[in-house]
């Protein structure tokens, strides 16, 4: 590259001190320097803050006195951010030495590529995708493009994406400029999918940078089969497709759903998949709970997201 674009880094931390390190120490060895680093902290009671002011005096910090969720933290990042591009990346990650250059170099090729995806692939086991882009199921439900598939050489293209997950992703400042940031009724779970459907609605192209590679623990802060994260995912995806979807695949939704809880059904009494993995922390009971505390929470706002869908 000619020139080498103001990056800004956005990373969320809540309790998770150790793990910081890491993450900050693989950004210091990147091959790419023009960048910042915006720590945002959403009210760690682990003295994160003052363990990156003093290991980490580089990072800028925003310091939270009480957990505002992602979406609201990441903002608070996004208003301050002065970079070309504004990537967001997990706490819980660490990345290549030339992960951020990668990501630069893909944007850079043409003025429309708003998002750039990083390759995400499991800390614990490094063969494995965690994702390479996100999809979307017909209910509305998301899922990390080649989750769980082993890294065998199948995403070496630089290639054309739905969207990127905001683990670790690229945005083009110019695209936040024109359609916002996240939407913060989501509070965390599908507000990536969100922005993302918003700039592939505005004209915005998402590309995946696959030597972009960053390594990940899936689920670290709100836990694998947390009853916060299901309840969040199961409301979320409802306000998604209320948002986004044609209204022919609308009126499918209800149909789709109940096909995918009798799924879930026959893998709960099979004792297969993750449906079975949750209920061996949660009851039945706890299980139905949330679905009904989920649709009720997503009832009561769906005036406001059709206006938002209007919009």
């Amino acid at each position: 590259m000619k020139t080498e674009p103001l990056i800004s880094i956005i990373v969320l931390n809540l309790n998770e001190k150790e793990i910081l390190r890491d993450c900050f120490e693989t950004l210091r060895e990147q091959s790419y320097k023009n960048f910042e680093i915006i720590l945002v902290d959403n009210g760690s009671t682990d003295d994160s803050v003052s363990f990156v002011k003093e290991n980490f005096p580089e990072v800028n910090i925003i310091a939270n006195e009480q957990n505002l969720n992602f979406a609201v933290g990441n903002n608070q990042g996004f208003k301050i951010a002065k970079g070309k591009y504004i990537v967001t990346l997990n706490n819980d990650t660490q990345v290549e030495k030339k992960w951020l250059e990668n990501l630069v170099i893909t944007a850079e090729k043409d003025q429309k590529i708003g998002m750039c995806a990083s390759k995400i692939l499991s800390i614990k086991d490094p063969k494995q995708i965690d994702s390479v882009g996100i999809n979307i199921c017909l209910d509305g439900m998301t899922r990390g493009r080649g989750r769980l598939e082993i890294n065998d050489g199948q995403y070496e293209k630089t290639e054309e994406i739905l969207f990127p997950s905001a683990c670790a992703a690229l945005y083009r400042r110019e695209m936040l400029d024109e359609i916002g940031f996240f939407d913060e009724d989501f509070l965390a779970y599908c507000e990536d999918s969100d922005l993302g459907l918003r700039g592939r609605f505005a004209g915005w192209k998402a590309f995946l940078a696959p030597e972009a590679v960053v390594y990940h623990y899936y689920s670290l802060t709100n836990k694998k089969y947390s009853s916060l994260k299901a309840f969040l995912v199961e409301r979320n995806h409802i306000w998604l497709a209320v948002k986004f979807f044609p209204p022919e695949l609308l009126l499918l939704f209800p149909f789709l759903t109940l096909y995918r809880f009798a799924l879930q059904f026959y893998a709960a009494l099979t004792k297969k998949g993750a449906t079975s993995e949750f209920l061996g922390q949660y009851s039945f009971l706890d299980a139905i709970t949330i679905i009904f505390k989920a649709y009720f929470d997503a009832f009561k706002k769906l005036p406001l997201f059709i206006k938002k869908r209007r919009i």
